[in-house]
């Protein structure tokens, strides 16, 4: 397949950054996933709560191409919170496979170079069409933001960080 060297790196790349979020909930329970650390109202467990429906969420608008598609600002609503049913074994498994699933449509997408529309959203008017590489890239970017996020309030919490966890 065309640009399947491109394809695996891709895979490897998001591969990588979900396993750096991981190591940075090591160890956490529940109660400290809800647990607020910092002046921001981000918890461990709300950006992962986040990143699963944004992996999710971004490998749809890939498979759909939805010239028509909408988001509102309400269907952000509890976005970065962590429900009460949910736990982060849970959600850790939730997780493992929505990646799987991208994985599999990194591999199989039809062209990294097709356009692919993106829903109209609140902060940018307008439709805005992105190559499906970039729509993968995003993904990628989400979860690195979030993961910076994630060991500032890792490291409030009870003094571990990622680098630290990751050699140990």
């Amino acid at each position: 397949m065309p640009g399947s060297r491109e394809r695996e790196d891709l895979v490897q790349l998001l591969d990588e950054q979900r396993e750096m979020f991981r190591i940075t909930l090591r160890g956490i329970d529940d109660e400290q996933a809800r647990q607020r650390t910092t002046a921001s109202e981000l918890t461990l467990g709300g950006l992962l709560h986040h990143i699963i429906r944004c992996e999710r969420d971004w490998t749809k608008v890939l498979v759909e191409r939805d010239e028509n598609a909408e988001t509102k600002l309400e269907d952000y609503a509890g976005e970065y919170v962590i429900g009460d049913d949910e736990t982060v074994a849970g959600l850790l498994a939730e997780w493992e496979r929505v990646a799987a699933n991208t994985t599999e449509l990194v591999r199989a997408v039809d062209d990294l170079d097709a356009s692919i529309p993106t829903p109209t959203n609140p902060w940018v008017p307008g439709r805005v069409w992105w190559s499906a590489r970039f729509l993968v890239l995003h993904i990628l970017r989400e979860i690195a933001h979030h993961s910076g996020h994630a060991d500032i309030i890792r490291e409030q919490l009870d003094g571990a960080n990622t680098t630290a966890q990751r050699a140990g």
